[in-house]
């Protein structure tokens, strides 16, 4: 039997109904922004497998860092011990976090880096002897799927059956030119009339929503309204997060920094799973005190596992490297030059990109899971492309490692797609 045949026997997939697609493709080798099925079939991986393989699938330089670490040391618990791992990540990421970020919280994924996020929210005020427990969220917005980061999320195909049991969200649209007086205005009345614990915020890019790019002098019009009412700010960098807008986070272009950042994704160069949750030195000191109870009891089994450490200081090797920095700037000027040749289509409403981003909308009416979806998915990958439409969105994120030659074949791949519209 294949592998796709034994799949069906016990596996259930995400984001999947097996009803309607019983079928998922073997993998079973990737290099650089290449996957291989099991029948030898070769696709350029567009997306770096959900924003993650970002300097390219199965890199030598990581690939040799955690196997020497994983020789030493594989994993200890780190509610009693620490390790040099953890510590020089520590280290390395504060120097290329924005202004602000003092402190690491190590968590296993986006999600739950969200989830430690509002905790760290809701226990500020609460030790402190303040009950606030509503929280402000853009419209459309994607944080993950633990019920806290669904609570805050605003894509209800993702959370219908659960919204009874979810916490207080208010939600603003994100910002543009035409609409920051009436968000302020909403600011203010919600202000007023609920007890904000924090506005939490996907910065410039909303990732599930379909790549869409919001206004930066909008958004830091907004954080400063939330550092003027005491509401914590809560930036999910978790899709945006090491170098994918063109800077290595997206609240490098904002002047008003976050309190709190969630990280991930990218974060391991998608070896290992590890998510982390940054803060101030303001969330952190909020949290000492003689009373046991006022700690933060939030911890996850594998919490800064050495082996996904060791991934993750490469990374950062890797991103803060010219190479790589040359990369981001030369994939970012290929998406202006593909927008510039697309954007008149009759069948494109409009594209847009920022840094490695590159994301164009449909003139089609399209759900978000359908036939027509579909049947896009299905040409790209049966001329060797992996890409994964959002409804009418086809977006891009390709690993910094990528070819000119190969962004090209996506490129190409795209305009035909067009055809069958």
């Amino acid at each position: 039997m294949t592998i796709r045949e034994r799949d069906k026997k016990h596996l259930w997939h995400p984001l999947k109904q097996h009803q309607l697609h019983p079928e998922s493709l073997a993998i079973v080798k990737a290099k650089n922004c290449v996957l291989t099925d099991e029948n030898g079939n070769e696709y350029i991986d567009a997306i770096a497998s959900w924003y993650t393989c970002m300097y390219g699938h199965c890199n030598d330089y990581i690939i040799e860092k955690t196997h020497r670490q994983m020789q030493q040391l594989d994993q200890v618990m780190f509610s009693d011990f620490t390790h040099e791992p953890a510590v020089k990540l520590s280290e390395e990421l504060i120097k290329i976090l924005p202004k602000g970020q003092d402190k690491i919280f190590f968590n296993d994924n986006g999600s739950t880096a969200v989830e430690a996020g509002i905790k760290m929210a809701l226990q500020y005020y609460f030790n402190h002897g303040e009950k606030r427990s509503t929280f402000i969220a853009f419209e459309n917005g994607f944080h993950g799927d633990t019920f806290g980061a669904m609570s805050v999320s605003g894509l209800s195909i993702y959370n219908g059956p659960f919204e009874d049991f979810l916490i207080d969200v208010k939600r603003i649209a994100t910002p543009n030119a035409t609409n920051i007086e009436e968000i302020k205005n909403q600011l203010k009345k919600y202000s007023l009339e609920n007890k904000i614990a924090g506005f939490i915020y996907e910065p410039l890019v909303q990732g599930a929503a379909g790549m869409k790019i919001h206004d930066a002098e909008g958004l830091n019009t907004i954080l400063k309204i939330c550092k003027s009412n005491n509401i914590l700010t809560i930036a999910d960098e978790v899709m945006t997060g090491f170098g994918k807008t063109g800077r290595y986070f997206a609240s490098d272009y904002i002047d008003t920094k976050p309190d709190i950042m969630c990280l991930s994704k990218a974060l391991t160069a998608g070896l290992i799973p590890m998510a982390i949750t940054s803060c101030s030195q303001k969330i952190y000191d909020r949290f000492l005190s003689h009373e046991m109870a006022k700690g933060f009891f939030h911890c996850h089994t594998y919490s800064a596992n050495p082996v996904a450490c060791a991934a993750a200081i490469a990374g950062i090797e890797l991103l803060t490297s010219s190479e790589i920095q040359e990369n981001i700037n030369k994939i970012a000027k290929s998406h202006a030059r593909f927008s510039q040749r697309i954007k008149a289509h009759p069948k494109v409403k409009a594209s847009r990109h920022l840094g490695v981003i590159f994301a164009l909308d449909l003139n089609t009416k399209m759900p978000r899971y359908g036939d027509l979806r579909d049947q896009l998915l299905s040409f790209f990958m049966e001329r060797g492309v992996f890409l994964r439409p959002l409804g009418n969105t086809i977006y891009l994120q390709p690993p910094y490692t990528i070819s000119n030659k190969q962004l090209e074949q996506i490129y190409k791949v795209i305009e035909a797609s067009l055809t069958i519209l």
